[in-house]
Parts: structure tokens; sequence; C-alpha cells
């Protein structure tokens, strides 16, 4: 079984970091959709990252950054992409995002390498609002994270049912572990957004990895920055 751990990382210092766990069997195809663990601070992630034995960290927050100011190539060009989504990027520098890259550093030492060839143990930087226009085929974003709480779950409950939708025609037998089944069924909260975030990561890890990449497209490049995005729904 090989393990992808999505990360919904905390970019500041006051918010825990939501992982959530997949196991995947390429024999087999077996699918596992597991647990998922909250970490509050760096090393309380770095030693449940040490903990567990992770082919692929599907981050989502930058990885690489070395601009100081303005944004990276990369979200230029996602926003380029996906703007008319309502799905661009955010800019990022090393002002504004020293907490994610101080995170991979971290997982750089414990022997995650910044690459999507999947060669050897990858770190790679996701994204999931263009992922779900792609997986749910959407004209704009659904928009669970800002707005009235009452609007916040609707929007919530519709990003369950697509994903629910979505996993039963591209991963029928998977198995729902009893934690991901509360999440897909919770009404919204900022933990529960969290955690449903991160479980999304670590499915277009999943995705990644089962196709080989070749079922993803590259924005950006390693030396400046990167975040994959799946092709296809």
């Amino acid at each position: 079984m090989k393990r992808i751990l999505g990360i919904d990382l905390a970019w500041g210092e006051k918010m825990p970091d939501a992982v959530a766990v997949i196991d995947w069997c390429k024999e087999s195809g077996r699918v596992v959709i597991g647990g998922y663990q909250y970490a509050h601070g760096d090393e309380a992630l770095r030693l449940y990252l040490k903990s567990q034995d992770a082919e692929i960290l599907a981050v989502d927050a930058p990885t690489i950054c070395h601009n100081e100011t303005g944004a990276r190539p990369v979200d230029k060009e996602c926003s380029r992409l996906f703007r008319d989504h309502e799905a661009g990027c955010h800019p990022v520098n090393l002002r504004l995002c020293q907490r994610p890259i101080r995170v991979a550093e971290m997982c750089r030492a414990l022997g995650y390498h910044q690459h999507w060839s999947l060669q050897e143990r990858a770190m790679i930087e996701v994204f999931p609002h263009p992922a779900m226009v792609r997986w749910f085929a959407l004209e704009k974003t659904i928009k669970y994270k800002k707005g009235r709480v009452s609007a916040k779950k609707v929007e919530f409950a519709r990003y369950q049912q697509c994903l629910s939708d979505w996993l039963h025609v591209h991963w029928p037998t998977a198995e729902w572990s009893e934690r991901f089944s509360q999440v897909m069924q919770e009404p919204w909260s900022k933990r529960t957004e969290d955690l449903l975030d991160a479980y999304f990561c670590a499915l277009i890890g999943l995705w990644h990895l089962a196709y080989q990449g070749k079922r993803s497209q590259v924005l950006g490049d390693e030396q400046s920055g990167f975040i994959v995005i799946p092709i296809g729904s």
C-alpha cells in the first residue's frame, strides 16, 4: 500500500493543520480513504509526518517561493487559466508565506523532495479550487469559504454532494473510513471545512500517483514554484 497525505496547511501560527490519509494498492487497485489528524504548530506536524510512511504529501500551500514581493510565475499562470471560474491564485511571496516555506524545509529534512516525477517521495503543491472546477465541471467555484454561515452551510453541502458523486464514478470501490464518512455528512464548520479540504488534497495526490502524472497538468516549474492540477473529470 502506498500512502498519500493531504495537508490543509495553516499559513499562520494560530490555526491547526488538517492532515488526511489515503492508502492505495497499485496491484489490486484498492483505495482506503482513511482517518485524519490535527496538528497545531510545526513540531506537532513534524512528529505526525515522521510517523507516517507516505509516498506523497499533497499540500494546499506554497512549498517553493523565492520572490520577495509580487507573485510567482505559477500564480499568474493559474490565475490566467482559471480566473473566469473565479479560481485564480492569490499572489504568493516570501513576505506572505513564511510558515509554508518553513514547513516545506522541514518536510525536506524528513526526506520529501519537491518534484512531480514520482521517482522519490514527493511533496507537491496542490490547489483545490481549479481541481474542483475540472472534476465537478463547474462554471464557478463552490462558495463555502466566505459569506454568511447560512450560505456557507448550503455551499458546503453542495461540495460534499459533488465529491460524493465524483467518488462513486471514479473510485466506486473506495473504502470510506468512519471518520471520512463523518466529515462527508457533517454540516459546515471551520474544522470540518479544513478536514474535507485535506481529504480533497489527498485525492489530488492519489490521482497524480495512480495515473503516474499522465492525467495531471503541472503549472510552473521546480525552481520558482509549481502546482499540480488534475486533467479531466
